[in-house]
């Protein structure tokens, strides 16, 4: 399918996995690549679950780049096709499309591989693309990001 545009903002993303409402949260503590990027429950301070997502370019149809919405210098790279957060330079962070799908959007990177969360707790995997729930993600507008 063809990419979506998604409008550029601070956003809640919900994993399509199996129990209680799950978002993609950053953890507390570094790991080599950065700090791991897991699903976990809602937590009531936002600051690891809300996340910028803005084009990596100025330009229509650029993919897109996603920072932590209170940690801005912090952001989303694929090491090992895992997803980490880490502080790395912008042109660093790893870019991504949306692609809908059957109850939410796909999350694919430049290589083509999707966003894949087996369970709540777990890391962030990225796979090929198949019709599998665990690769399916709802994105929660919250508002404008406010750095402008």
């Amino acid at each position: 399918m063809a990419p979506i545009p998604i409008k550029p903002g601070v956003y809640k993303i919900h994993a399509h996995i199996i129990g209680p409402s799950s978002l993609v949260t950053a953890t507390e503590y570094a790991v080599d690549h950065g700090a791991p990027v897991i699903t976990d429950r809602f937590n009531p301070l936002p600051i690891e679950q809300e996340w910028i997502i803005e084009p990596a370019e100025p330009v229509p149809g650029s993919p897109y780049v996603f920072r932590l919405a209170h940690h801005e210098s912090a952001g989303l790279v694929v090491t090992d096709d895992k997803l980490y957060v880490n502080s790395v330079p912008r042109a660093e962070l790893t870019k991504f499309t949306f692609e809908r799908v059957i109850g939410g959007i796909k999350i694919l990177s430049e290589k083509g591989l999707a966003w894949h969360s087996g369970h709540r707790g777990a890391q962030i995997k990225l796979q090929d693309p198949k019709p599998d729930f665990q690769q399916t993600w709802t994105l929660e507008y919250e508002r404008p990001d406010d750095e402008d």
